[in-house]
């Protein structure tokens, strides 16, 4: 019964009233005239002109005292009914523009007091999922949108989102490109990418830019246009986007383009991976040791370096080590180990 309780204490509940007693006053009305003798089609006639104060005079005289009386209830019940009604949906109107009025200030508050956090050009399903692994990882995030059903569908989901295309300045300024860490553009669409990029870029040089990219070839562009980084959702998912922005020491050490093929090539040959993930809060490893880890995992991987949150340097983990929430861990392991790598990002029931 809760949508019960929020509709008791919205404005609404005035407006549902209102419509409900003119309904009733109005149903009772026309009953009373019929009874009389009146045909429906008059009878509703009468009703309306008179509640609605049209005043076109009596379709019938009104002779009898039976009528009269139904007449003179009709015009006070009516009559009030309606201007009960009206201003009901008068005050429902003004007060849910006044409410979103306020709200978008109060979003804009709330980004121009960010700092150090994260912008995500575009809310497909790879910026669903980036928004999620960052979230889960309590990194501030804003989200740029150009889509108005999108945009309802993120702040439903409690992100702060600007509707606008991210290939304006002034969005991204908006969004507090000036004081962010990172910014991932991950819309379908090299070119907005590549546009999204250069002007990023142009606002900020300390920004850390993870571009999509559909196509090999766009790759080298979105680069040159001032990516750190290039993700290709057709090999790297939106975990991967996430670690770069999270972990960015480990990113530059296992995950830089050239160093990353080379090193997977070499590893593949050996039947191995390299794989940075996020330890987040409630799953199985989270609280564990490096070596209480390894022998859960029966040696299918091993923990070879660790970013503290929000620590920003890379740490050689010791067996003894504790694997905290939040923290960047760096596995390797034997292909197709991804059923144990998911117990880090995942929220396992056994824990």
């Amino acid at each position: 019964m809760r949508w019960f309780a929020a509709l008791a204490q919205s404005p609404m509940r005035f407006l549902l009233a209102g419509v409900a007693f003119v309904t009733i006053v109005s149903t009772l009305a026309v009953i009373g005239y019929m009874a009389n003798g009146w045909s429906l089609g008059d009878a509703v006639y009468m009703v309306i002109v008179t509640v609605f104060t049209v005043g076109y005079g009596e379709v019938r005289p009104i002779t009898t005292p039976v009528l009269r009386l139904i007449t003179e209830v009709l015009i006070v019940t009516g009559c009030t009914g309606m201007i009960f009604l009206t201003g009901a949906l008068v005050q429902t109107l003004t007060l849910s523009q006044v409410q979103l009025v306020f709200g978008l200030k109060r979003m804009t508050r709330q980004i121009e007091q960010l700092r150090d956090h994260v912008i995500i050009c575009g809310f497909g399903r790879i910026g669903v999922m980036l928004a999620r692994e960052l979230q889960a990882a309590k990194t501030g995030l804003v989200v740029v949108e150009t889509d108005a059903e999108r945009v309802v569908e993120v702040r439903e989901m409690g992100f702060l989102c600007i509707h606008a295309d991210a290939t304006d300045e002034a969005a991204l300024i908006q969004a507090g490109v000036h004081h962010a860490r990172a910014l991932a553009t991950v819309v379908p669409s090299d070119a907005v990418n590549l546009f999204i990029t250069l002007t990023a870029r142009g606002l900020s040089e300390k920004l850390v830019i993870i571009a999509r990219s559909e196509t090999p070839s766009t790759e080298k562009r979105l680069l040159q246009a001032g990516a750190n980084s290039v993700v290709m959702p057709t090999h790297i998912g939106a975990e991967h986007v996430a670690s770069l922005i999270l972990f960015p020491a480990l990113s530059e050490i296992v995950q830089s383009p050239e160093r990353r093929r080379r090193m997977e090539l070499d590893l593949h040959a050996l039947g191995l991976e390299l794989e940075v993930v996020l330890a987040a809060e409630g799953s199985l490893y989270v609280g564990r040791t490096i070596q209480e880890i390894e022998d859960m995992a029966k040696r299918t991987f091993f923990v070879v370096a660790i970013e503290p949150s929000g620590s920003r340097r890379v740490e050689r983990p010791e067996p003894g080590m504790v694997v905290r929430a939040g923290d960047g861990v760096t596995l390797l392991g034997r292909g197709g180990r991804a059923a144990m790598v998911a117990n880090f990002s995942v929220k396992s029931s056994n824990a």
